[in-house]
């Protein structure tokens, strides 16, 4: 991990990734070296393997509160995604299905749904409002006698806004209908128990808690059935094809026991963190608006508004400072984030927008420095210095 008090570089991007947590490191290592056999083989090695792909499915599991059978490693959250989106549809009438998702999902979410629909799949995008939430009511409305999946975030990747998913989930299960969650930007942020929430697919990504990046998880509610993205071998009770990967999975494992043993402290020194900064950065910058819900939303992410600057010009001046923004870039041209749009965000207002989000690696003494960085250089572009 980065060093705590190292003053020249600040890391406040932990909503992209997570450097990887010592123990999972430990953890992992011997799969690169002595323990290298095939889990599917008979003998010691392999078998040494299959323990240990075991024990992190039950380790997974214990943190979402589901049976281990019920989780399926993956390459990933986009993998997961796909698998859900595209294992839910027959593509020999694709006409004759319809989805539900909503329009702040990530890409991992959008771009499987847009290439359904233009086999045929029949989609219903709802919006979300102001503050980045889906109102139940809009599901409800949605559903037809032919929907076969709801997909919402349970938390999203830039405003941290936490979606009504138990609100949801009754609406769902009323009406037969499956419910998928993407909650890649929630696990290992806030508790997540798949029975209360009343999912029937969850994704999980492991670079977001402080496992490695190329592994995820996805829950799958028993007797529920869908067509594997992946055929081949029999792993993964059948579900998902390929040789497992040994010593990523025991990463995800064992990051996911570090999380389940220390998630109430992360939570609280994570909120505070954040408020420590916004409360600066609030005190000293006139207009700053927060982008997402002020109560509903993850304890380490925090989206703002500068009116009238650019957030990448403002981040250009900070080098040692490691953000996002609220604009994304394709092909050196610069746009307005498709979330703050969806909630109504001018561009003007969009353009300005910071995301910071905390986490372990994080001091409060941090937070006082970068603060006063932001709002130095916001300070010094106002007054045409950049």
């Amino acid at each position: 991990m980065p060093e705590k008090n190292a003053p020249h570089v600040i890391y406040l991007d932990h909503n992209a990734t997570t450097p990887i947590d010592p123990e999972v490191q430990a953890r992992m290592r011997p799969y690169m070296d002595e323990a290298y056999g095939n889990p599917s083989s008979p003998y010691a090695l392999g078998v040494r393997a299959r323990e240990a792909v075991e024990q992190a499915r039950a380790e997974v599991a214990g943190l979402i509160g589901c049976q281990p059978q019920e989780v399926i490693f993956t390459s990933g959250g986009s993998e997961s995604n796909n698998t859900v989106l595209k294992g839910s549809v027959d593509f020999k009438n694709p006409q004759t299905y319809h989805i539900i998702t909503s329009a702040i999902e990530h890409p991992a979410i959008l771009n499987p749904v847009l290439f359904l629909m233009e086999l045929g799949v029949r989609v219903t995008v709802v919006p979300v409002d102001g503050m980045g939430r889906v109102d139940p009511e809009e599901i409800r409305q949605a559903i037809r006698p032919e929907t076969t999946l709801v997909s919402i975030m349970l938390a999203n990747n830039e405003t941290g806004t936490l979606q009504p998913i138990e609100e949801i989930s009754r609406i769902t299960r009323a009406h037969g209908v499956r419910l998928h969650t993407d909650a890649a930007q929630a696990v290992g942020k806030i508790g997540v128990d798949v029975n209360g929430l009343g999912v029937d697919f969850l994704t999980i990504a492991g670079h977001k808690l402080y496992a490695p990046k190329g592994v995820g998880a996805l829950y799958v509610r028993d007797g529920t059935s869908f067509t594997p993205l992946m055929h081949g071998g029999g792993q993964e009770f059948g579900k998902r094809a390929g040789t497992e990967n040994v010593m990523f999975t025991t990463g995800l494992g064992t990051a996911c026991r570090v999380v389940q043993k220390r998630l109430d402290r992360d939570i609280k020194e994570m909120t505070a963190l954040r408020e420590r900064l916004k409360a600066y950065l609030f005190a000293h910058v006139d207009g700053l608006v927060l982008n997402g819900h002020s109560r509903h939303t993850l304890p380490n992410t925090l989206n703002v508004s500068v009116p009238h600057l650019k957030g990448g010009q403002i981040l250009d001046g900070l080098p040692g400072l490691m953000a996002s923004t609220g604009a994304a870039c394709h092909d050196q041209s610069v746009t307005l984030s498709h979330v703050l749009s969806a909630m109504g965000v001018s561009p003007e207002m969009g353009m300005g927008a910071l995301r910071f989000s905390v986490g372990r690696s994080n001091t409060m003494d941090q937070m006082d420095v970068a603060a006063k960085w932001i709002t130095d250089q916001i300070k010094r572009m106002r007054h045409g210095n950049p």
